[in-house]
């Protein structure tokens, strides 16, 4: 099965040596689940798209320093790609601003969130299984970094997972298209680094809780198969 990586962002340069970029940090987690995968890179900021959908079996995002409200001219194209993903029955997961992505290229609508920053591990309960949501859990717990969240969401989209943070944390459109406001492929180690670079636009208490986090478990290789298996199906 061949998985296209909509790449939206780099990871910055001083922490590349330790963790990679985000397309190497997707493949690298994906192969842990499956061993028939391959990959195709689309750097979509500078216009790299497949000449055919059918190029992969399915596409994911990265997450994104930019947003979704931004109104950047790649992440408008970007939006249209989603949109052509979706009439064409093509299998989609958007990760964090892909998620967001998703909803309002179908939609929906994404706001800053008044809650403020989501940061470290979000614990989150499973709020509707489905068939591919193997193995089957009560809980989705991963390591978040984000500001904005769906405020509003495509007409046929369901919610799958919840937090009081964030009521919107997992969903499905129709039967092909995955959004999740977490990161399954950033690692604790990760998300601490990333935390530190970012301490002088996170509130003081919010970082000491995301650290604080940082010692739960989290869910990253269940999150993985589920993709795995939701992107298997909807094919």
């Amino acid at each position: 099965m061949k998985i296209g990586i909509l790449q939206c962002d780099d990871v910055l340069e001083q922490l590349q040596p330790e963790f990679g970029n985000y397309p190497q940090m997707f493949q690298q987690l994906l192969d842990q689940v499956a061993d028939d995968l391959s990959y195709q890179t689309y750097d979509v900021r500078i216009g790299q798209y497949p000449e055919n959908i059918n190029e992969c079996d399915g596409y994911i995002t990265t997450g994104s320093r930019y947003g979704v409200n931004d109104g950047l001219a790649w992440v408008d194209r970007l939006e249209e790609f989603v949109r052509e993903l979706y009439k064409a029955g093509k299998p989609f997961v958007g990760i964090c601003f892909g998620h967001q992505l998703l909803a309002k290229a179908l939609g929906g609508a994404v706001e800053k969130s008044p809650k403020g920053w989501g940061a470290g591990v979000s614990f989150n309960e499973v709020k509707e299984q489905k068939s591919w949501m193997q193995p089957e859990q009560t809980a989705l717990d991963l390591v978040v970094s984000h500001q904005d969240q769906i405020c509003k969401l495509p007409e046929d989209a369901e919610v799958l997972a919840a937090s009081q943070f964030c009521p919107q944390y997992m969903i499905q459109v129709g039967q092909h298209m995955l959004g999740i406001q977490g990161h399954p492929e950033f690692s604790r180690a990760y998300s601490a680094a990333l935390t530190e670079t970012r301490r002088d636009r996170i509130p003081a208490n919010r970082v000491r809780e995301a650290f604080n986090s940082l010692n739960a478990d989290v869910d990253d290789l269940t999150a993985t198969r589920w993709i795995v298996n939701f992107i298997r199906q909807a094919q």
